[in-house]
């Protein structure tokens, strides 16, 4: 089994992590249109090089408490590609490419509670922190 590529990026003190393939790009905070009536999640569109995409609080969406979204102007887009839709996600700040082992990979602990278990796909424990595994095919199929 090959190893994992895993983009890392940080919500608040949590570190995540998506696979590379679903990466197309990090960009620095970007304006952002809000669109009327549009889910909480949904922070609006920006304009990605004349193409206008979608923009989502990633911590809206995925965490159980919901905390108030205060816009960051060190906050970071992380733009995923899934098939020929681009949607921007929210985060707080980059972290580093891990070469992962998948069978290292374990199942998301029922301790973890402030995240939607149903966003993850597994955990990585590593010397510091706990790396949650974004399930991208859910996260971007809510739309």
């Amino acid at each position: 089994m090959k190893p994992s590529m895993i983009v890392t990026f940080w919500l608040g003190t949590d570190l995540f992590g998506v696979d590379i393939e679903w990466v197309q790009e990090m960009l620095r905070s970007q304006e952002i249109t809000p669109i009327p009536l549009a889910p909480e999640y949904v922070a609006g569109l920006i304009n990605l090089r004349g193409q206008i995409i979608m923009a989502l609080h990633l911590k809206k969406l995925i965490n159980n408490q919901t905390p108030a979204f205060n816009p960051n102007p060190d906050s970071m887009n992380l733009i995923v590609r899934h098939n020929e839709d681009v949607v921007s996600l929210l985060i707080d700040d980059v972290g580093d490419v891990l070469e992962l082992n998948p069978t290292d990979m374990r199942s998301v602990p029922p301790t973890l509670t402030t995240i939607k278990s149903e966003y993850l796909y597994g955990v990585y424990p590593l010397n510091t922190h706990l790396l949650l595994v974004l399930n991208m095919e859910r996260v971007l199929t809510l739309q």
